[in-house]
């Protein structure tokens, strides 16, 4: 069932978490106070800290892993289950639903793409790790297709479409493997990658340091493209997501800004596509709740300035 809060309730939780992002941003960045008509001006993305608000919130027994959403319906993740539910009142509707031991053991996240919901999907926590992505039909719900990675560069965790081409992050961790003193891969060897309409890797980055290590001993659990253009990641237990952009040089993804998305617990996200009015959703596992936010995404700014420069004559670096 899904529960909006009446309007007085939504004006104090907006009006707090507004509240809030104007705390955390005074408090790192610490800007004096602006000229009438002066430009905003580009802050790291630790520093340049923006609350999400949220709209409105579902009771959804799968919300364990991540969520996927279109027009009509979201699609709450477990790990060997999804079930579709209406957005208008919450009410499941279809769910699939693996076997305890057939193969499907870590659906992470999903994305809906032509009808087809694509889930990102591994044998987390088992070593060595092999990934997967499953292919559902969002009608009938049923399991229409696979691509296999076998053993490859990490653990799958999350899949998008966007600008003609598929996204993903193959996750490594510091967690411990079971039964062993070894790092169940090394949280800093995680990847974004992008692949063609074959799922083959044609290039991939790395995500700061800065970020990766606010995951702890975890790692980068969720990820899709806004639709301001940019990447937005997630890890698997803080209630914040990361504004991503592709690097004018180099193999690190460039750390635009920081959204605060309280309720959530990392996991699986997703944008709708609804374009200028597009929400955000995300999970609460404690609360088996899935949530959707609005996103102040004219306000996020990134600088246009190059790191670099062309020097003439009396101007070399020596």
């Amino acid at each position: 069932m899904i529960r909006r809060r009446k309007a007085a309730a939504a004006f104090a939780v907006a009006t707090s978490a507004a509240a809030l992002g104007t705390l955390l941003v005074s408090a790192q960045a610490a800007p004096a106070a602006p000229d009438a008509g002066q430009v905003k001006t580009a802050a790291a993305g630790a520093d340049q800290v923006l609350p999400g608000t949220e709209v409105a919130r579902y009771d959804a027994f799968d919300a364990n892993q991540g969520v996927a959403v279109d027009g009509r319906y979201f699609y709450a993740v477990d790990n060997r289950s999804i079930t579709k539910h209406d957005r208008l009142t919450g009410e499941p509707l279809l769910q699939f639903a693996g076997d305890e031991d057939g193969p499907i053991e870590h659906l992470d996240s999903g994305v809906v793409h032509n009808g087809r919901l694509y889930a990102a999907h591994s044998n987390y926590s088992e070593y060595p790790m092999e990934s997967s992505i499953e292919i559902f039909d969002t009608r009938t719900m049923r399991h229409v297709g696979t691509h296999s990675f076998g053993i490859y560069r990490g653990s799958l965790t999350w899949l998008d479409h966007h600008d003609g081409a598929w996204w993903a992050t193959f996750a490594n961790y510091d967690r411990l493997r079971n039964g062993s003193e070894l790092p169940y891969g090394e949280t800093y060897n995680t990847q974004v990658v992008k692949l063609d309409d074959d799922f083959q890797v044609v290039e991939s980055w790395t995500i700061p340091k800065e970020i990766l290590d606010r995951f702890g001993d975890m790692s980068n659990s969720g990820g899709s493209w806004g639709p301001d253009g940019r990447l937005w990641l997630t890890g698997h237990d803080l209630p914040e997501a990361y504004v991503m952009r592709l690097p004018r040089a180099g193999g690190e993804l460039e750390w635009v800004a920081t959204i605060t998305l309280p309720g959530i617990q990392g996991q699986g996200i997703a944008w709708d596509d609804a374009r200028q009015n597009s929400t955000l959703w995300g999970i609460s596992r404690g609360s088996s709740e899935v949530l959707s936010y609005r996103i102040p995404v004219h306000d996020i700014v990134e600088s246009d300035e190059d790191p670099w420069r062309v020097n003439g004559p009396g101007e070399f670096e020596q």
